[in-house]
């Protein structure tokens, strides 16, 4: 049987995040980098015009990286990638997501919001576009590349007025990361999680332009190190507990994902549960205000019916509480009626 075809971009986080879980699996697959040769077979399999797609060796098509991994580890159970503990899974699950959804807005206007990144990042994708090679006539088609990820800014929330937010929330998670890397291999231990397929995906990123890479080799050489590894991850033990994990697991929770991922995911669900167009939500930067995004909104509900369904994960509902994450995976209060007069 043939093994799996991975289209993705080397510009793409998501394309990372799902090709190196299939090395860790471990799995045959063909990388087919995106370009402007391999267009019509991509349009004929895609319902999305966005990478990563990946086919199965039946021929089943999926574009959604944590669908993808999801169904990677069902098929291919061994090394696994989620832990079997439900607490972890779960705390895996809601790091992925953050990574998914709110780390990438940093990741993304760290890169188009502000020179040289943009520059440099424009050129980049022209040559993937173009089979790896640089065109003659550079400069014009660059340019136009550069101006379109621009206007795409508030489509995610990146636009100026959240840049200042947003590169506060990446360091102070990549310093806490860092923390936690200097006693762990992992997020959960001794092996990769969803978690860090996700979060190393876009740190990878960030470490191909120069602005955030300068900091984070400076600052985060831990994360640095852990990106390295992550592109091809191995195994090095066994999930840990979580009590071995707490010391600085929990700071990652106290930080940015209770200050920022998780009140900016909460209302943004309830504005695509309004069918609102925008919302606005005031974090400790001050307000944040953005175009409601639907499928993130929709991903974050499925989270929180995990979380909540979850009387199996023993430990989990101490420890968001210990986070001050708590209150955003509550049960929604029911409305007392009013008995008959």
């Amino acid at each position: 049987m043939a093994g799996y075809r991975l289209f993705g971009a080397d510009t793409s986080p998501y394309s990372f995040k799902v090709r190196a879980a299939l090395r860790y699996k471990g799995l045959d697959f063909e990388w087919v980098a995106r370009c402007s040769a391999n267009d019509a077979e991509f349009r004929e399999l895609a319902k999305a015009p966005t990478v990563p797609l990946l086919v199965s060796p039946e021929g089943k098509v999926n574009q959604d990286s944590t669908q993808i991994l999801s169904i990677l580890d069902k098929a291919h159970p061994e090394p696994a990638i989620q832990p079997e503990d439900a607490t972890l899974a779960l705390i895996s699950l809601i790091l992925e997501d953050y990574a998914d959804e709110w780390l990438n807005k940093a990741m993304f206007q760290q890169r188009w919001g502000q020179m040289p990144d943009r520059d440099a990042a424009s050129i980049r994708v022209l040559v993937q576009l173009n089979g790896g090679k640089r065109p003659r006539a550079y400069k014009t088609p660059a340019k136009q590349i550069a101006e379109r990820m621009l206007a795409r800014l508030p489509l995610v929330g990146a636009e100026a007025d959240n840049a200042p937010a947003l590169e506060a929330s990446y360091r102070n998670f990549a310093l806490r990361l860092n923390d936690h890397l200097k006693e762990h291999l992992f997020l959960l231990g001794g092996r990769p999680s969803a978690a860090d397929f996700a979060l190393a995906a876009q740190f990878q990123q960030m470490l191909t332009d120069p602005t955030p890479a300068a900091w984070l080799n400076d600052r985060a050489p831990f994360v640095v190190a852990w990106c390295e590894n992550m592109a091809d991850p191995k195994a090095g033990g066994p999930f840990a507990e979580l009590d071995a994990l707490k010391p600085t697991l929990l700071a990652l929770f106290e930080g940015d994902v209770a200050r920022a991922y998780l009140p900016w995911a909460n209302a943004n669900a309830a504005s695509a549960g309004r069918q609102a167009k925008r919302f606005s939500v005031t974090l400790e930067g001050g307000v944040f205000e953005q175009a409601t995004q639907n499928y993130a909104g929709r991903s974050f509900q499925k989270l929180r019916d995990r979380v909540r369904g979850a009387k199996e994960a023993e430990g989990l509902a101490a420890f968001l509480a210990e986070a001050g994450a708590d209150g955003y995976f509550a049960e929604p209060r029911t409305k007392e009626k009013t008995p008959a007069a």
